[in-house]
């Protein structure tokens, strides 16, 4: 058989196309090096051992005011950070005050003052770190808190230590365990706030203005037991006073129920928790038809300038706190003379300040 000249022609196959080479990204820029002490003496003009001792606030060295400035700006310019764990290795412990963390509102009276010693530490060129203590037991509060080699740890009570537990903390290095609360610890410093002069001074007040069955408010949130327990007893051992307990939360709620029985109470007066359980309450007697003072006197406490503002304005136990220098002066002292002989230190005082709602 004769093949056709018109068959078809098979299609060729096609050409591979030419493959460029993937672009080459740019090289990324090389890291800047890390700053040493030693750029920042070349750029200052002075030893290693002064960038040293001017940087680690060394006391036992003079150097003069200029000196010190030039060293500080050439590690600002350079972008210098001492190395924190060197640091400690060379000193024998870290600057690191502990502070654990409120379980609860502390106010804001406390709220400043706690503010205010961050920042007298500072100044000091202590570095404060708050630990989240929430549920911690004191013996897992210790374990946890000895991790970080603090130099100090200041405990705000509402973490149940003992004597174990401060020797727990200084075997891992704490110089001084310092107790801010009601209570001291055996081998702790113990800056103690009698919470029970705030409750005496606010009861001996209104038996003073003739108001003798006293309702004493104690908070019904969980936690607060520090602070109203020796409130509550503070008041109850005030010559003249008749007190009843009376639970009361933080709510507009729990205002408005109380205020709803209280004539059947039998009580002329109320010593609240403080400033702002007092303020709550006040407005739910009014709005249940009672005049503050002629039928119920009300008194608060920590003096918050709110209290000043209300109508009849709030009677109150101003409470006198020692500044956040002088408290970090006791700490710093405490930490640059460790010693078994601890000691206690009254940081509170009280005073009944009258004003219309008694």
């Amino acid at each position: 058989m004769s093949h056709s000249s018109n068959a078809p022609i098979p299609p060729s196959s096609p050409k591979p196309r030419s493959r460029r080479a993937p672009a080459t990204p740019p090289p990324e820029p090389a890291p800047a090096p890390v700053p040493t002490s030693a750029d920042v003496a070349r750029l200052a003009g002075v030893s290693r051992a002064t960038v040293s001792y001017v940087l680690n606030n060394a006391e036992a060295v003079r150097i003069s005011e200029p000196t010190r400035r030039k060293v500080r700006e050439a590690a600002e310019e350079l972008g210098y950070v001492p190395h924190a764990a060197a640091r400690s290795l060379r000193a024998g412990h870290t600057r690191i005050v502990l502070l654990p963390t409120a379980h609860v509102p502390v106010g804001p009276l406390y709220s400043a003052f706690l503010n205010e010693l961050q920042w007298a530490l500072r100044r000091l060129d202590y570095t404060v770190v708050q630990y989240g203590s929430l549920g911690l037991t004191g013996d897992e509060a210790a374990r946890a808190w000895a991790e970080l080699r603090p130099v100090a740890v200041i405990s705000l009570g509402e973490v149940s230590l003992s004597a174990r537990n401060v020797a727990t903390l200084k075997r891992a290095g704490a110089r001084a365990v310092i107790t801010l609360g009601p209570v001291g610890v055996p081998g702790a410093h113990a800056l103690v706030m009698d919470q029970a002069e705030v409750g005496a001074r606010a009861a001996a007040h209104l038996v003073e203005r003739g108001r003798n069955r006293i309702g004493v408010i104690v908070p019904e949130e969980d936690g607060l037991e520090l602070f109203s327990a020796p409130r509550l007893a503070g008041a109850r051992s005030v010559p003249g006073a008749r007190t009843q307990v009376l639970p009361m939360a933080y709510t507009e709620e729990s205002a408005a129920e109380l205020a709803g029985r209280w004539r059947s109470l039998g009580m002329d007066a109320v010593f609240a928790y403080n400033d702002e359980y007092a303020m709550l309450l006040m407005r739910a007697l009014q709005d249940e038809g009672l005049d503050v003072p002629g039928d119920v006197a009300v008194m608060g406490a920590d003096d918050l300038l709110i209290g000043r503002l209300l109508r009849p304005r709030l009677s109150t136990v101003q409470i006198e706190l020692p500044t956040g220098d002088h408290l970090a002066s006791l700490v710093d002292r405490a930490v640059r003379e460790p010693s078994e002989i601890t000691g206690r230190h009254d940081l509170m005082s009280a005073t009944a300040v009258r004003r219309e709602s008694t």
